[in-house]
């Protein structure tokens, strides 16, 4: 526990750090590039900090030049520092309503252009993925945890639809993307720091929401969850 509290004690200040600079880069860069760049180097930074090895496999599937939705497991604290190195393309993240409340923190995430998504009641929900998706059918690739939350024992939770959804109104592929070892590091619910220790990622192949042959619905949830799941070492 006290590695997780030292750890604690030197990255919130380093968040707020790198969410001021984010910040400050939005004024100069309304394209947020500088933003970005600021999010890519708080991850970097965090994931040495942590002492956390990172290894990828599949990158090469990742499409270059289109909008995708990269969809995949949630197993730990440390999945968005991880994330943040192993996509290799510009990204944005689809985040819930309240996070972009968080003083510094939420103004940095829309200055780096990450989306929000209002889950208050169904009706707003509705209107945050079609706001959603028109950001991603004019160029940005977001993040989606389909199961909403971290997983208690590595095991995958069931998936939500709403993920689903907006990837078929916006008609880009999903890029499945599987995480091992971040439960290991940091357990849920807990101040427990496992330095050292190592996290893969391995993105599978894409998955098409729309033209010839593409799935829907139920069958194309099973398609990216069967896709995860072969990636997963229990």
């Amino acid at each position: 526990m006290l590695n997780g509290l030292i750890y604690l004690a030197f990255f919130v200040p380093l968040t707020a750090f790198f969410s001021v600079l984010a910040m400050l880069g939005g004024l100069v860069d309304s394209k947020g590039g500088l933003a970005h760049r600021c999010a890519l180097a708080w991850g970097r930074a965090g994931l040495m900090m942590a002492g956390v090895r990172l290894r990828v496999s599949g990158a090469e599937q990742v499409p270059a030049g289109e909008p995708v939705i990269f969809m995949g497991n949630h197993q730990g604290n440390f999945d968005i520092l991880v994330l943040s190195r192993a996509i290799p393309r510009r990204f944005s993240w689809l985040a819930k309503e309240e996070l972009f409340r968080i003083p510094l923190f939420g103004t940095a995430m829309r200055r780096a252009g990450y989306i929000p998504i209002d889950r208050s009641d169904g009706r707003k929900a509705l209107r945050s993925l079609d706001a959603a998706a028109k950001r991603i059918r004019a160029g940005a690739s977001v993040i989606v945890f389909p199961e909403g939350t971290r997983t208690v024992d590595g095991s995958l939770l069931p998936f939500k639809k709403g993920g689903f959804i907006l990837a078929e109104r916006a008609g880009v592929p999903i890029v499945p993307f599987t995480i091992n070892g971040s439960m290991r590091v940091n357990p849920r619910n807990t101040c427990k720091l496992v330095r050292g220790a190592e996290i893969s990622v391995r993105f599978g192949a894409p998955i098409p929401t729309s033209g010839s042959g593409a799935l829907k619905g139920q069958p194309l949830m099973d398609q990216v969850r069967d896709s995860i799941q072969d990636g997963l070492e229990l």
